[in-house]
């Protein structure tokens, strides 16, 4: 079987960290790369063999098994469009827009075309995952608590929320995605922002955000999202059940039951790296564990999106349950 051939489109750094992993694959070629900045594809596609391209026409020419969009929140959209058209199989990272309506329109798109897609929410393939989810199997959630503290990332576009979509939508949608494998769906959301931008030059995002959460099976939560510090202070989750607290982050589990306390240890590395050992495997035929296809990553927009509107409007925002968690019939209605 000849190597999986994959074209880029984005130079930035995600990208750069998908080619430094899908190189360390003895079974794919990186064939072309292409950014709205030239010499960022050139050097790119120089460091690891394959060839700058002017844009997305020029990639897809190149007879590709896979392409990789790793394109800004507001970028997202044309590319997609392009890869679909031409029917070749997609990984997006995450998040899949800035807005709903764009992501919406892609994913109806993916259907309609039946076109394996995987999205990157690498935090689904931690090694604690599963363990976290046998251990609720059995019990009851009843409150979760996320967070995500950090500081302002170094690229322009991330202070502004038509560029970004905000901290909660760029930064906590991993947070949100985990919420809902390990607390299930979120039916109602009541959010605020403090108005107040973070002191960056052209920013309008709230500095920090907290959101109340209601979910379908009657657990309650909170999320609480923040750039104003120096550092990334902590990025997880805590989920009480009965008899049981938890607490995962990329680094690991922390459980405390009736058996007493203990630390599992995770690799965050290991689940970038394995995300996209997933998606080669699945286009190459040989593999099916692609965790988020691009319908369930939906579900995480709707409710990311669904917590910035609240906080934006300062309304409560109710998501109509899905049936199953990639389902395509989550709407969302904002209360006056």
């Amino acid at each position: 079987m000849r190597n999986c051939r994959v074209g880029l489109v984005g130079a930035g750094g995600v990208a750069q960290r998908h080619a430094r992993v899908l190189a360390g694959f003895d079974d794919v070629e990186l064939v072309g790369v292409t950014d709205v900045a030239p010499e960022a594809a050139s050097a790119l596609a120089a460091q690891h063999g394959g060839r700058a391209c002017a844009d997305v026409a020029e990639l897809l020419a190149t007879e590709l098994d896979a392409v990789y969009v790793c394109v800004p929140p507001f970028a997202h959209g044309p590319a997609e469009e392009a890869v679909i058209e031409a029917g070749v199989p997609m990984f997006v990272e995450k998040p899949v827009a800035v807005d709903l309506s764009t992501a919406e329109r892609i994913a109806d798109l993916v259907a309609r075309r039946g076109l394996r897609t995987a999205v990157g929410h690498h935090w689904r393939y931690l090694s604690v995952l599963d363990q976290a989810r046998d251990l609720l199997a059995d019990r009851q959630v009843r409150m979760v608590s996320g967070a995500w503290l950090d500081k302002v990332p170094p690229v322009a576009w991330w202070s502004r929320r038509d560029r970004s979509g905000g901290p909660v939508v760029e930064q906590a949608a991993h947070v949100l995605d985990l919420i809902r494998v390990l607390a299930g769906e979120v039916t109602e959301v009541t959010a605020y922002g403090n108005g107040t931008p973070p002191p960056v030059d052209g920013a309008d995002i709230d500095s920090v955000t907290t959101a109340a959460l209601r979910f379908a099976d009657g657990a309650v939560g909170t999320l609480s999202a923040a750039c104003v510090l120096g550092w990334k202070h902590r990025a997880g989750l805590e989920i009480l059940a009965d008899g049981l607290a938890l607490a995962i982050t990329e680094d690991g589990l922390s459980i405390r039951d009736a058996d007493g306390e203990r630390h599992l240890p995770a690799d965050p590395e290991a689940a970038r790296v394995a995300v996209d050992r997933a998606f080669v495997d699945a286009v190459r035929g040989i593999g099916d564990d692609v965790r988020v296809p691009y319908a369930e990553a939906l579900a995480t927009q709707r409710l990311a999106l669904a917590v910035a509107d609240s906080a934006r409007t300062g309304t409560t925002v109710r998501l109509a349950a899905a049936t199953t968690p990639a389902a395509l019939t989550t709407g969302v209605t904002v209360d006056a």
